[in-house]
């Protein structure tokens, strides 16, 4: 069980007793603070940019549900296409082929189609999903916007199983997480962890379905969300795999800025655009980005993203082209491509999107969670439910089933945590970021954050 100081549960208290007050009034309360933070007055300037805190917890409990849903749909089609015979569209809804190891998920999982917990059972963590939640719960834990190199080898360590420890003999991660963790147990730290010479692993994968939590947590200035990210990337990513995270950290950054009045795939169109910058343009991150929009682009069929998909295939899989060496399904290159498709061809549509990433091929969760986060976040709470036409979907969370030694929040079920929690956790920590790192304010009483534009001399 984790140790608490005094101070924390002090925090915790002063916390969950606000939260009380909050939910009992009709309007959210201006009392809405957290107490260990300091809240210097704040003089705000005709450029900031003003975010509702209030809508934002709807907007942060899209984002978690929107990726527990992509997530668990995605995992029934995870690995079981790498090569031809693809998945098409005309598969939805039918029978779950067994992955590249020989068998299923989950036995249960047997149709490919959406996959939806309701209320009274909790959404399972999965690596999509819970070591985002174990860097949302470090930043809290040590009242910070930046992680240490230190507190990621103690979180780590205090919240991961080992294979040798785990319950289950199976600790949940896999590649270059995997690596990272052992030279962890070594006591080396990040970012040595995706040092090439230790980490061989360190092109994969990991890093893009673990810190896209960083772009929330960070609304607007996507500058200011990498250097957030920067260290978290780092424990398991480098160079490419290491830029196109920071690309999906940017978009979810990004996602609080976009034209509201703009349809669903115009903001989707912008915020890739604007996330294309963050690649080094002689990356082969940035040459397959530009590729597989051209594909799409010059695609007159937009509901064929197949012919996309099996273009891709050719041209990085078996030819190794624009500077990229297919190595195993793991790679970050053919899942960053294959993402792209979902991402385009869904044009801003949640469920054709995370239909497409499912169907798409290769570590298919890993995608389709990515970008159900993004739209979800979007979207938020409310809109998803609307859109899956069901008011009952599950807000629990059950983090113990792939992690350790976190505090249970919801005693007497299963799950240890509440989508809405996390999201008004959330919601201090993204207080200390707009003070300390943004140089911005808090409006306690209307419940604003401003936010000083990015000056474009300093990044």
């Amino acid at each position: 069980m984790e140790k608490y100081t005094i101070s924390v549960h002090l925090k915790y208290f002063l916390f969950f007793f606000i939260i009380s007050l909050f939910n009992c009034e009709s309007k959210k309360s201006s009392l809405f603070f957290d107490p260990e933070l300091e809240y210097p007055s704040y003089l705000p300037t005709k450029t900031d940019i003003i975010i509702s805190r209030e809508k934002y917890i709807d907007q942060l409990q899209g984002f978690w549900l929107g990726q527990s849903i992509a997530n668990w749909t995605g995992l029934i089609t995870e690995m079981d296409k790498v090569s031809p015979p693809f998945y098409t569209d005309k598969d939805w809804g039918g029978p779950d082929q067994k992955n590249i190891w020989g068998h299923y998920i989950s036995p249960k999982d047997t149709i490919i189609d959406f996959y939806i917990i309701n209320t009274g059972t909790p959404w399972g963590a999965d690596d999509d999903t819970d070591i985002e939640y174990m860097y949302q719960h470090l930043l809290d834990e040590n009242n910070v916007s930046i992680l240490s190199p230190e507190q990621i080898k103690e979180g780590w360590l205090n919240h991961i199983y080992s294979n040798e420890n785990a319950p289950s003999g199976e600790n949940y991660l896999w590649v270059s997480n995997e690596t990272a963790y052992y030279l962890m147990m070594e006591g080396i730290f990040p970012p040595e962890t995706s040092n090439p010479n230790l980490n061989s692993n360190y092109s994969m994968i990991d890093a893009q379905l673990t810190t896209e939590i960083f772009g929330v947590l960070c609304p607007i200035r996507n500058d200011i969300a990498m250097k957030m990210a920067h260290l978290p990337i780092r424990v398991t990513a480098k160079l490419n795999s290491e830029w196109v995270s920071k690309f999906y950290v940017s978009m979810h950054s990004l996602a609080s800025q976009v034209d509201s009045n703009l349809n669903m795939k115009d903001q989707i169109e912008w915020l890739a655009k604007e996330a294309r910058k963050t690649l080094p343009n002689s990356s082969y991150s940035a040459k397959i980005f530009d590729h597989v929009r051209k594909l799409y682009l010059k695609n007159p069929d937009k509901n064929n993203w197949e012919k996309t998909r099996d273009q891709i295939y050719e041209r990085y899989q078996l030819n190794s082209n624009d500077g990229y060496t297919y190595k195993n399904p793991f790679d970050s290159g053919i899942n960053f491509a294959a993402s792209l498709i979902s991402l385009f061809y869904g044009q801003g549509n949640l469920k054709r999107t995370i239909q497409i990433g499912t169907l798409a091929g290769w570590d298919s969760d890993n995608p389709t969670a990515t970008w159900g986060g993004l739209l979800g976040f979007i979207l938020g709470k409310k809109k998803i439910m609307k859109i899956f036409n069901n008011y009952n979907i599950s807000d629990d969370y059950w983090i113990h089933r792939t992690r350790r030694n976190f505090k249970d929040r919801t005693p007497g079920t299963k799950g240890e945590d509440t989508f809405e929690f996390l999201a008004e956790r959330a919601i201090f920590i993204i207080d200390r970021v707009v003070i300390e790192e943004m140089k911005g304010g808090v409006d306690l009483e209307k419940n604003f954050w401003y936010i000083p534009k990015k000056n474009k001399y300093l990044f």
